[in-house]
């Protein structure tokens, strides 16, 4: 995998102030928090002062960016009386996961759409061709991926593909998006399940007719550092994006802890990034996570800091614990479901949680016909390999299952409902709850006896068919939305 590269680069963003070091150090990366209503006006001098330097400041949320090499540059910031806290993110990433299943899979001619349509079992599932005869999308609604990246020169991703409004936040500052940026492929899928043109070959999107910006929100190799989604979010806001997809779950930890003063500095920036693009008008869509686990009753996390490799450790955790995107105020969670229309077995879900199911596929207990290795099929970077690969006319598409796929459905579907009726980011959240298909808990829970919750505890289903943990109001139904 490529390596990130060192940008010389000086940009404005609003009223952002970007300084990129020329060279890339060993210095360890700092969230500051600054209190609310304080001013970061002076961030470069404190900063500075403490032996740091200046990487983005952040005046519209009071939250900056630094580096530094120095022991003691943070306990020496966190003297200044503007100063709520200061968090070294060194070491503490999350990934995307993986699927690591090898396989193969045979062309099938398409019934609907482009050449690989007639594998897209999960379009028909929530109702997209039907949807798209009546509305496809706006080219002026922009779906903002923050992912691990974007293939753009994709032949499904490039007619839709939005230049101006895509940057790379891997560095903790926005840079332009090169080309072969996206070096671990989840970005390139996700991107086309929203919006892969209909063009006549490969697949196509939910919303075909939108535009797609690709924000990279993580290094090369997968991992989302809090600079990078807080950066994200600040570009999001500033370039007016409409949607977010966010297949991916955020700080140091899976679950977050309030009561650990650093955590709690990375929850309140990323919480206030992710505000203030909402207030932007932007709607957040994001997925629910791959760990089987009620996010609304937590209990143990085993999974976590995931970085670097080998750092995990089990601990108990109560609900002053949180998942960022997902349990950030205002933000759409979306479980995963199979060809046979229940949760999926993999999937994370919760009743406070929990707003929607989208298909995110399911290999070990909804093989079907239509579904036959019950996962998803998207674009796929030309670069690189897959375990479970489709080629059309030279373009790589690939098989994936997870959270991280039923997420893009839904973005995608909130898109379809910008496009037909417009609206404010809550009013589109709020139609997209209604544009669904009720589904009650499962009547046999013992399926998922051989899945239990990270804590060993069984899996467990609350609520009745109009709200419930496993599917929020239910499975999306993108005719519904644009009818």
């Amino acid at each position: 995998m490529n390596r990130p590269m060192a940008v010389l680069a000086t940009a404005c963003l609003g009223a952002a102030l970007f300084v990129v070091p020329a060279q890339a150090t060993p210095d360890s990366t700092y969230v500051v928090l600054y209190r609310e209503g304080a001013s970061s006006a002076n961030a470069a001098s404190a900063v500075s002062q403490a032996g740091g330097t200046l990487v983005a400041r952040y005046d519209q949320i009071g939250v900056v960016i630094a580096r530094s090499s120095r022991d003691g540059f943070a306990s020496s910031l966190r003297q200044n009386s503007a100063v709520e806290g200061v968090a070294s993110t060194a070491g503490l990433g999350t990934r995307v996961a993986a699927d690591q299943d090898t396989g193969t899979a045979e062309v099938a001619q398409a019934a609907w759409g482009d050449t690989l349509s007639g594998l897209q079992w999960d379009m028909k599932q929530i109702n997209v061709p039907q949807a798209h005869a009546v509305n496809a999308g706006s080219r002026t609604v922009v779906v903002g991926d923050l992912d691990t990246g974007l293939d753009f020169t994709h032949p499904d991703i490039a007619p839709n593909y939005d230049a101006s409004k895509s940057a790379d936040c891997s560095s903790g500052a926005a840079t332009p998006l090169a080309a072969g940026n996206d070096q671990n492929g989840h970005g390139t899928h996700t991107a086309g399940t929203i919006a892969a043109a209909a063009n006549g070959t490969g697949i196509v999107g939910v919303a075909p007719n939108v535009k797609i910006a690709g924000v990279k929100t993580s290094n090369d190799d997968g991992f989302f550092f809090p600079e990078m989604v807080i950066c994200a979010y600040m570009w999001v806001a500033a370039k007016g994006i409409n949607v977010t997809n966010n297949s991916y779950f955020a700080d140091p930890w899976l679950f977050n802890c309030k009561n650990d003063a650093d955590q709690r500095a990375i929850w309140k920036a990323e919480r206030r990034a992710i505000r203030y693009a909402q207030s932007k008008g932007t709607v957040v869509v994001a997925s629910e996570g791959n760990e089987s686990t009620d996010l609304s009753h937590p209990r143990v996390d085993v999974i976590s800091p995931d970085f670097p490799p080998g750092s995990e450790q089990e601990r108990e955790i109560t609900n002053a614990c949180s998942v960022v995107p997902v349990e950030v105020p205002g933000v759409v969670g979306v479980t995963a479901t199979g060809n046979k229309r229940f949760k999926s077995y993999y999937s994370s879900y919760g009743i406070s949680t929990a707003d929607v199911a989208a298909p995110g596929g399911d290999r070990r207990l909804q093989l079907t016909a239509e579904a036959p290795n019950g996962r998803v099929l998207s674009t796929w970077p030309s670069y690189l390999g897959c375990a479970i690969q489709v080629t059309d006319n030279g373009a790589k598409f690939c098989y994936l299952q997870g959270t991280s796929m039923a997420g893009p459905h839904a973005a995608g579907v909130a898109a379809l409902i910008l496009s037909a009726r417009g609206g404010t980011a809550g009013s589109v959240a709020s139609q997209l709850q209604t544009a669904t298909n009720p589904l009650a808990c499962p009547s046999d829970m013992s399926i998922y006896a051989p899945f239990p919750q990270n804590s060993g505890e069984p899996q467990e289903c609350t609520g009745g068919p109009a709200h419930n943990s496993f599917y929020g109001s239910g499975e999306i139904d993108a005719l519904k939305a644009v009818s």
